[in-house]
C-alpha cells in the first residue's frame, strides 16, 4: 500500500458547533448523507457520532447510531463506518458536592458505551485510551472501565481505533495489547491539540509515534487551524490521517466548511505529494477488518 493513506471523516462528533457552522450535520439523515458524500470526495471511513435530532447535542440512542448505519450501508457508496465508543465520559464536579456530578454531566458504563457498536457491528471503533482534563470538563475512562470495554470490543470482533489524547494513553493502550485485549496489529489515533491534551505540533506527533509498538498503525488529527498541518505532517511520517467537522469547521480563514470540502481539500493535499487515499475496501483488506454484513 505504498502512497496509500487511510482518510477518515469524523463528520460530526459531540461538541458544541451547531450553531457555529450550519453544515455540520444533525439528524441521523443528515450524518449519513455527510458521511456519503464524504466517501464520495475520497474518505475511506465516516466515523459517526449519534446526535439528538431535536437539540443537537449529544445521543446516546443506539436507534439513531442504526438510521445512520443503515442508511450508509443501503447506499450505492462504500465507506467504512467507525462508530464512537467514547460517548458518555463528560464529568463535571459540583462546587456543592465534589463528588458528584453537576450541570452538564453525562457519565455511561463500559456497557452502555458499548451498545451501538455491539448492535450494529462497524468495521471499526473509537476506544479513548484514558481520562484527561477536557476544556473544563474532565473526560472521564478509568482503566478497569477501559479494560471492560477493550473486551466487549474484542469479543465483537471489531477493529479498536485506539485514540491517544496525550502520551500516558500510548503507555496504557500497549498495556491492553499487552495483556491480550486487542487483537491483530494494533490501530492508534493521535488526537492532538485538544485543550489540555497533547499539543499539535511535530514534535508531539514524533514522540507519539517513537513509542508505538512496532506493528502498530497510526493515524493523527489536529483540532482547529491544525488540522491540515497535522495531517500533512502525519501523511509525511508514514502515518493516516482525519479530517471533518468533528475537529475543524472551518475551510479556509473564515470560510465555513462542509465535510466533503474538507476531506476534497486532504485529497488535493495528498496529491500533491503523490499519495492518495485508500479505497474502503483496499483499507479493509489492509488492516483485516470485519466484513460490514457480517463475519471477517
Amino acid at each position: 500500500m505504498k502512497n496509500k493513506v487511510l482518510l477518515t471523516a469524523a463528520v460530526t462528533g459531540a461538541g458544541d458547533t451547531v450553531k457555529k457552522n450550519p453544515n455540520v450535520p444533525v439528524t441521523p439523515k443528515e450524518i449519513a448523507e455527510s458521511a456519503i458524500a464524504s466517501a464520495k470526495a475520497g474518505a475511506s471511513v465516516a466515523h459517526v457520532h449519534a446526535r439528538d435530532p431535536e437539540t443537537g447535542g449529544i445521543s446516546h440512542n443506539v436507534e439513531h447510531y442504526r438510521e445512520i448505519v443503515d442508511r450508509i450501508r443501503e447506499s450505492e457508496t462504500d465507506v467504512i463506518i467507525n462508530i464512537t465508543s467514547g460517548g458518555g465520559g463528560d464529568f463535571i464536579p459540583s462546587l456543592q458536592t465534589p463528588a458528584a456530578g453537576g450541570d452538564g454531566t453525562d457519565i455511561q458504563t463500559p456497557e452502555q458505551r458499548h451498545e451501538p457498536v455491539g448492535e450494529l457491528l462497524p468495521e471499526m471503533c473509537t476506544l479513548d485510551c484514558g481520562s484527561t482534563n477536557f476544556g473544563n470538563m474532565i473526560y472521564m475512562s478509568p482503566t478497569d472501565w477501559l479494560r471492560e470495554q477493550a473486551k466487549l470490543v474484542q469479543e465483537s470482533g471489531v477493529k479498536p481505533e485506539l485514540e491517544c489524547f496525550d502520551t500516558g494513553h500510548i503507555r496504557f493502550a500497549k498495556q491492553l495489547i499487552h495483556e491480550g485485549l486487542v487483537d491483530g496489529d494494533p490501530m492508534f489515533q493521535f488526537c492532538l491539540g485538544i485543550p489540555w491534551g497533547a499539543e499539535a505540533d511535530a514534535e508531539t506527533m514524533m514522540y507519539m509515534k517513537n513509542r508505538l509498538p512496532e506493528d502498530a498503525h497510526w493515524s493523527a488529527f489536529g483540532i482547529g487551524r491544525m488540522q491540515f498541518p497535522m495531517a500533512a505532517q502525519a501523511a509525511q511520517l508514514g502515518g493516516n490521517i482525519r479530517v471533518g467537522l468533528e475537529d475543524n469547521i472551518y475551510l479556509s480563514k473564515g470560510v465555513l466548511a462542509s465535510n466533503e470540502q474538507l476531506v476534497d481539500k486532504a485529497v488535493q493535499q495528498l496529491s500533491a505529494h503523490d499519495m492518495e487515499p485508500m479505497s474502503p475496501q483496499e483499507a479493509r483488506d489492509y488492516f483485516k477488518l470485519r466484513n460490514p454484513h457480517g463475519g471477517k
